[in-house]
């Protein structure tokens, strides 16, 4: 009997399931049959990885060969199989030792020629290959993928024949994957001193970046609300090495590349974005824009402007972080851990409450727009702010105003204090842990109880202003939750209320 088993991965969501390729050589009519669930685009690889050995040199056995895919209830799909199923193939055969190959995972698509092209989704991969203490051999073209993994046992090759070349030498070099330097701060060609006036927005966006809450911004065309959203990341905490290698092993699922390692992610998508665009989905599953700005800001300009169906199922992951794709055949799991930016006119012609420019709109026309947001997805926005545009005198004025490196500092420090206190920040505190850390005085017990009879306000709301006054509370270094922090709460939350 002539078998060898050789270890690679599938991709599941976020997953990397291991899949052990089982290659069995034995006598009868010469064939190539491939089992374990496999994907159209896995039954291809049956003739490319015949042309691939034959182009390196290498004798294609002629025996009937049956491959297994294992377990066969996980669907394999894509070509990342191509160079296992070929190692397992020479192994079987005796051209290479099938010592070698223990402990050792292989990832990659061949080329008839036997080049090996790099496949989508390493990462996730690789980080699993690292935490189960095995070498990884992979593309070169991969390389820039996996050089942020510290400490990880890696080979890199162009061809099958490289391959088997280092699976057979005595001396074997590996990849140092510490060697490649790091930039260690993110630097923005954008500043928030480029924004004049708007200082009540600014300081609701610099509460929104310190806590991670979510906002809502509400004025008419031109008053910056692009402006002041696509500068936030600026002043936002930069991203520490476990959450910038979450973020980049969900890139390396899709096909956009992320800016820079540190960078917080910024995603802008149009409001004619589909569905799947925004939540995610495909075959296999892929990750959508919700995903994409994990640990960073997705800004939804236009808000009403985008389907209702779409809006609605933001409402999951804004509370689990989280967000789950079922689809015939395949489940898969993405993060969805992001800071929502919100814009919106309040009319369908932009001006109304606008005390430069009249507006055109009718009392129902401008109920129908506001109507096209829902009440249980503004539940789930911490902070409803306006927008109004500025004075024409304020435009040339040479006042001096906050860059971003003067308010970076003070949301950073914000933040540690949250984490040396709760281990989270404090848009994810609990209702039991709002109860511990967030308690308030008399009077400021009753102006809530006030707020929230007046203006009805669910348990919900009161949870999140809650946390913006914790907020407020840390960017003021103040251990208690004071009453001007609630009441600076209560109006960022009630600044602009829906009619």
């Amino acid at each position: 009997m002539q078998l060898a088993v050789v270890k690679s991965r599938a991709m599941l969501g976020m997953k990397a399931p291991l899949v052990t390729v089982e290659v069995h050589l034995s006598y009868g009519l010469p064939g190539f049959a491939l089992v374990g669930l496999p994907e159209a685009s896995v039954r291809e690889s049956k003739d490319r990885v015949r042309s691939a050995i034959i182009n390196s040199n290498f004798e294609f056995p002629d025996y009937k060969i049956i491959v297994n895919l294992a377990p066969g209830d996980l669907p394999k799909h894509g070509s990342r199989f191509d160079l296992a199923i070929a190692i397992g193939i020479l192994a079987a055969s005796e051209q290479i030792p099938r010592e070698s190959i223990q402990n050792i995972e292989f990832v990659g698509e061949l080329a008839l020629t036997g080049a090996l092209r790099a496949v989508k989704g390493i990462l996730p991969f690789a980080i699993q290959c690292k935490a189960e203490k095995h070498t990884l051999i992979l593309s070169e073209e991969s390389k820039h993928e996996i050089n942020i993994i510290q400490d990880l046992s890696v080979v890199t090759a162009n061809s099958l024949l490289e391959v088997c070349q280092w699976l057979s030498a005595e001396n074997k070099q590996y990849l140092d994957t510490q060697s490649i330097p790091v930039n260690l701060q993110a630097n923005y060609a954008i500043d928030y001193a480029d924004v004049k006036g708007q200082l009540q927005a600014k300081k609701a966006l610099e509460i929104a970046a310190a806590g991670g809450h979510n906002i809502l911004m509400v004025g008419s065309p031109g008053s910056g609300k692009t402006m002041l959203a696509s500068r936030l990341m600026t002043i936002m905490p930069d991203l520490d090495y476990a959450e910038a290698l979450e973020v980049a092993a969900i890139y390396s699922l899709s096909e956009t590349e992320h800016e820079h390692l540190l960078k917080r992610p910024f995603r802008m998508p149009h409001h004619t974005t589909s569905h799947v665009a925004l939540v995610g989905g495909g075959r296999p599953p892929k990750p959508g824009e919700i995903s994409l700005s994990h640990k960073g800001v997705l800004f939804l300009d236009e808000l009403p402007e985008f389907s209702r169906n779409s809006l609605e199922t933001l409402r999951q992951p804004l509370e689990s972080g989280k967000v789950h794709i079922s689809r015939a055949g395949s489940q898969a799991e993405f993060p969805a851990d992001f800071l929502l930016i919100a814009a919106m006119n309040p009319c369908p012609c932009g001006y109304h409450g606008d005390p430069q420019k009249n507006c055109s709109c009718t009392p129902d026309q401008i109920k129908r727009y506001q109507s096209k947001i829902s009440g249980p997805l503004l539940d789930r926005i911490d902070i409803h702010i306006e927008v109004n545009a500025i004075e024409q005198d304020q435009w040339f004025q040479e006042k001096e105003i906050e860059s971003s490196l003067t308010i970076k500092p003070r949301t950073v420090k914000a933040c540690q204090k949250q984490l040396q206190r709760q281990q989270k920040m404090n848009y994810a505190l609990t209702n039991a842990e709002l109860n511990q850390y967030c308690q308030l005085a008399i009077e400021a017990q009753n102006m809530l109880e006030k707020a929230a009879v007046q203006y009805k306000l669910s348990m919900r709301s009161i949870h999140r202003i809650l946390k913006v006054a914790r907020t407020i509370a840390d960017l003021a270094d103040s251990t208690d939750v004071l009453l001007e922090h609630l009441s600076q709460a209560l109006v960022l939350r009630m600044v602009w209320k829906m009619r």
